[in-house]
């Protein structure tokens, strides 16, 4: 039995983790934080392992709540950052808005985000998503649609104050 449980994660992790390391890669731009939540992501699996129904389910989630815990560290960096360096120097000028779209996802609510990452760029179907949440695939599409929206607004507003 435990042998048969190392083989199909063994194997599971062969088939998955290159996958799942890029795209976190893709919302860290980062290869060592990329890989090092791909990794923290399976081995909160292995911890589950025989109580997990959809595994890679589980894993892209799990990499989402890690990245989103990534993007709050980052976020507390940066402000410490810049109260430093407002309080060292009094004539900084003000910051442009950022129009970076991972940015405005990661400010996105999570009701809206965890769809957003799962869909968009761990590329999983509506379905998926729904089952995966635990929503129903109506509320996934209205999620994805308030979210486009929110996300085309700020972009116009950041586009708007760079003209």
């Amino acid at each position: 039995m435990k042998r048969s449980r190392e083989k199909a994660a063994s194997e599971l992790f062969a088939a998955l983790y290159p996958r799942l390391a890029g795209w976190c890669r893709r919302l860290v731009d980062d290869d060592e934080t990329a890989h090092e939540i791909a990794s923290e992501a399976f081995t909160r699996l292995w911890a589950r392992w025989t109580t997990v129904s959809e595994p890679r389910g589980f894993l892209y989630v799990t990499a989402a709540n890690l990245v989103q815990d990534h993007w709050r560290k980052l976020e507390r960096e940066r402000r410490a950052v810049r109260r430093a360096t407002t309080e060292a120097s009094l004539s900084s000028q003000p910051e442009q808005a950022d129009p970076s779209v991972r940015l405005l996802v990661q400010a996105l609510p999570e009701r809206l985000r965890v769809p957003i990452l799962l869909h968009y760029y761990a590329d999983m179907p509506i379905r998926e998503v729904s089952v995966l949440t635990g929503r129903k695939e109506g509320t996934v599409k209205a999620d994805l649609h308030a979210a486009r929206e929110l996300l085309r607004a700020h972009l116009r507003r950041s586009l708007d104050h760079t003209l």
